[in-house]
C-alpha cells in the first residue's frame, strides 16, 4: 500500500503537470489569437484610407480630428513655383503668425515635366524643400497634384505636348491621356510619399483632380485618379473641391471621398454651404477649400480688390458655422516668364504676370489689411487653437529705388536669329507640332514663320492667329493680328527678293472654362492654317522657334552684332538691355515700364515675365534674391516700340 504521503505527492505531480498542459494551450491560442489580430490589423490598415488612419487626418461625425485631437483647419494657398525658393521660409513663418496652421499648394506638371520624359524638381520646382520647411515653421500641408490645377497657370498646368497627338482628349478617360497622367501622378507621389503624415511628415491631405465638375461628369475619370494616386502610395485623405453649386458639387465629386468648396461670398439668398453639407453628407466637415480673397486680372482691365471689412463678414460667417478653411490666396506671388494663363480662347483675356490677387500678403510679401483681419478673427472665433499671443512675423525686408537703367544696347531680331536653328517646313504648323525637345514640340514664347517672297499681291493669314502676330516684310512691320481679326488681308508690294516673317506670340493657353467645352483640346499655338499670296498658299518656310530658354539669352548676349551708335528711335520686334550697378546687398525693386509698349523682361537671363502698356500692371516685380551685387544685366524683348531707360521704383503700380 502507499502512504498518505505518496499519494499526496503523485496528487500534486499530477496538478502540476495538468497545469503546465493548460497554460501551454492558453498560452498557444493567446499566441494565436495575437498573430490573427495582427495580421488582420495590418490589412484593414492597408486596405481603409487615410480617413480611419489614426496618424493621420480623420473624418468622423462632421468634424476633422489629427492626432486624435479635433482640429479646425487654417490653411493659406501659397504656391512654390511662384515664389523664389530663398522668400519661401519668410511666407510661411508670416502664414504661422496670423495663425494659421496649415499651407496649401497645386503642383504644376507642365513645369515638372516641360519637356516630356524629362522631371525637374531642382530650384523653384523643389517641392520637396517647399514641404519640409513648411513642416520646420510647424505647419501642415495639403498638395493639389491636379493633373490640372486651373489656378490662372498655362493650359491649367497641363503641359503642352500633350497637344502633338492630334486626337488628344484632355481631362478624360482617353488612354494616351490617362497614360501620361498616371505617369506623371507615379513620379510627383514618388518625391513627396514620404512627407505624409503617416510616414512622420507634414502632408495630411491631397486633392483629386480640380473644380472637374466646372467642365464634366466622367466619373470613371475621376475614380482613376483617385486609384492611381492610392496606387502609388498616397495613404492621406483625399478630396475634390468645386464651386458651391449642386450641379458643380455632384459632377465633380467621388463616392466615399470628401467634398469641398470655393466661392468668395456667400450668397444671401442661398443655403449655407455649412447646413447643405449637414444635411446631405453629416458624416463630412464642412470646408472651404477656396475661399478666394481677392481675384486676378486680365490685360487691358482694372485692377481687382476685395473689400477688407466684405472679406471679414464671409470668414466670420464661416468660422462661426464650425468650418475649416483654405484662403486662396494667402499669398499669390508672380507668374514668372510664360507661365500666365487665360480664360476664354475667344477673346484677348489673358492674365497679367502679376499674381499678386489682393491677397493678405501682397505679391513681395508685404502684410496687408486682410493679414491682420484674419488674424484678429482666428484669435476671436478659434480661441482653443489660436492663442491671443502670436509670434511675431519676420521684419519687412522692404524694397528699394534704385532709379534710372539707361538703355545703350539692342540687337535687331534678324541678328537674334543667328542663335537659332531653323526648322524647314512645307507647310506653316503650330508650336506644338515642330519636332524639338524630345518630339514633344515648343511649349511658350514667340513662333517665327519665314518665307522668301519674289513678287507681291494680296497676302491672307486664313482664320486666326493663336494669339497676337506681327507680320513683317524686310524687317518693317506690316500689320498686327489678334484674335479679334479674321483671314486678314495685307495687300505688299515686293521690288525683290524679300522675307515675309509672322511673328506669333503664345500669349497663355486657356486655364479655366464651361461645363463640357471642349475649348482646352484647340490651345495649339501659332498659326493653325494656310497662308496665301493672290489665293495661291504659300509653302516652304523656314520656322524658328523662340522660346527664350537661358542658353538662347546667354547665345545672344554673346553675339557681336549688338550695336551701341545712340540711336533712340529704333522699332521692334528688337532686343535691348542696360546694367542695373548694385554697391550693396540687393533688394526686392520693381521695374517701371512707362514708355515701352509690349514685351518681356528678363534679369540675368531669367525671364520675369511679360508687360504691356494696356495695364493694368505698370510694374514687374523683381525680388532681391534674383540680383547681385555689381553689375545685373537687364534685357528687353520689345515686340514694338522701345524706350531708352526704365526706373526701378520701391512701389508697386497695379492700377
Amino acid at each position: 500500500m502507499l502512504s498518505d504521503s505518496k499519494l499526496d505527492s503523485r496528487s500534486m505531480a499530477k496538478t502540476i503537470s495538468f497545469r503546465r498542459t493548460h497554460f501551454k494551450r492558453i498560452a498557444i491560442i493567446i499566441f494565436g489569437a495575437l498573430i490573427i489580430l495582427w495580421w488582420g490589423a495590418g490589412r484593414w490598415s492597408r486596405d481603409k484610407s487615410a480617413t480611419t488612419n489614426m496618424s493621420g487626418l480623420q473624418t468622423r461625425k462632421g468634424a476633422f480630428y489629427l492626432n486624435g485631437e479635433r482640429i479646425t483647419l487654417v490653411s493659406g494657398a501659397m504656391h512654390y513655383f511662384r515664389v523664389v525658393p530663398e522668400y519661401w521660409e519668410d511666407r510661411l513663418l508670416k502664414m504661422k503668425a496670423c495663425g494659421l496652421n496649415t499651407v496649401e499648394t497645386y503642383v504644376p506638371w507642365n513645369l515638372h515635366e516641360e519637356v516630356r520624359e524629362n522631371f525637374r524638381f531642382d530650384g523653384i520646382l523643389d517641392i520637396r524643400k517647399f514641404i519640409k520647411i513648411a513642416q520646420k515653421v510647424g505647419l501642415y500641408v495639403i498638395v493639389r497634384p491636379g493633373p490640372f490645377i486651373c489656378s490662372e497657370w498655362e493650359l491649367g498646368g497641363l503641359p503642352s505636348w500633350l497637344l502633338r497627338d492630334k486626337n488628344m482628349n484632355l481631362r478624360s478617360t482617353y488612354q494616351p491621356f490617362l497614360d501620361a497622367a498616371d505617369k506623371y501622378l507615379m513620379r510627383v507621389i514618388k518625391e513627396v510619399a514620404d512627407l505624409q503624415k503617416s510616414n512622420g511628415g507634414p502632408i495630411i491631405a491631397m486633392q483629386i483632380e480640380n473644380e472637374y465638375g466646372s467642365f464634366g461628369d466622367d466619373h470613371s475619370y475621376m475614380n482613376f485618379l483617385k486609384e492611381s494616386m492610392r496606387k502609388h502610395g498616397v495613404v492621406e485623405l483625399l478630396f475634390t473641391s468645386d464651386g458651391y453649386e449642386d450641379k458643380k458639387t455632384d459632377r465633380g465629386s467621388i463616392p466615399g471621398v470628401l467634398k469641398t468648396f470655393n466661392f468668395q461670398k456667400i450668397e444671401p439668398n442661398k443655403e449655407h454651404f455649412s447646413v447643405y453639407m449637414q444635411k446631405n453628407y453629416p458624416e463630412w466637415p464642412p470646408m472651404v477649400m477656396e475661399f478666394w480673397t481677392g481675384w486676378f486680372d486680365h490685360w487691358g482691365t482694372e485692377h481687382h480688390k476685395l473689400n477688407v471689412d466684405e472679406f471679414g463678414e464671409t470668414l466670420t460667417s464661416i468660422l462661426k458655422s464650425g468650418s475649416s478653411v483654405n484662403f486662396y490666396m494667402f499669398h499669390g506671388g508672380t507668374n514668372f516668364g510664360f507661365m500666365n494663363g487665360a480664360n476664354n480662347a475667344n477673346s484677348p483675356k489673358h492674365t497679367i504676370t502679376s499674381y499678386d490677387y489682393d491677397a493678405p500678403l501682397s505679391e513681395h510679401g508685404e502684410m496687408t489689411a486682410k493679414y491682420f483681419k484674419i488674424r484678429e478673427l482666428l484669435q476671436q472665433h478659434l480661441p482653443e487653437q489660436v492663442p491671443k499671443v502670436l509670434p511675431d512675423p519676420p521684419a519687412t525686408k522692404g524694397c528699394r529705388a534704385y532709379g534710372s537703367v539707361k538703355i545703350d544696347q539692342f540687337i535687331h531680331l534678324d541678328s537674334m536669329l543667328q542663335s537659332l536653328q531653323p526648322i524647314a517646313s512645307k507647310d506653316v504648323v503650330p508650336m506644338e507640332m515642330l519636332d524639338i525637345n524630345n518630339h514633344g514640340g515648343q511649349s511658350y514664347g514667340f513662333i517665327m514663320y519665314r518665307k522668301e517672297l519674289k513678287e507681291g499681291g494680296e497676302l491672307m493669314i486664313n482664320g486666326l492667329v493663336h494669339d497676337r502676330a506681327v507680320i513683317l516684310l524686310g524687317g518693317v512691320p506690316l500689320a498686327i493680328m489678334d484674335k479679334t481679326t479674321e483671314d486678314k488681308v495685307i495687300p505688299i508690294k515686293v521690288l525683290k527678293p524679300t522675307n515675309l516673317d509672322i511673328l506669333v506670340e503664345n500669349m497663355g493657353r486657356v486655364n479655366y472654362y464651361d461645363f463640357a467645352s471642349s475649348l482646352l483640346n484647340k490651345q495649339r499655338k501659332g498659326l493653325l492654317n494656310t497662308v496665301t499670296l493672290d489665293q495661291k498658299t504659300l509653302q516652304d518656310w523656314q520656322i524658328y522657334p523662340l522660346e527664350f530658354k537661358k542658353p538662347f539669352i546667354e547665345s545672344v548676349l554673346q553675339s557681336n552684332e549688338w550695336k551701341s551708335d545712340g540711336k533712340t528711335d529704333v522699332e521692334g520686334p528688337i532686343m535691348l538691355r542696360g546694367t542695373l550697378k548694385i554697391q550693396d546687398e540687393p533688394k526686392d525693386t520693381f521695374i517701371d515700364m512707362e514708355g515701352w509698349t509690349k514685351g518681356v523682361v528678363f534679369v540675368n537671363s531669367f525671364n520675369l515675365g511679360r508687360y504691356w502698356s494696356k495695364g493694368p500692371q505698370k510694374t514687374l516685380y523683381l525680388p532681391g534674391p534674383l540680383l547681385r551685387t555689381g553689375d545685373n544685366q537687364i534685357v528687353v524683348f520689345e515686340i514694338h516700340k522701345p524706350f531708352s531707360m526704365m526706373t526701378m521704383v520701391d512701389i508697386p503700380k497695379l492700377e
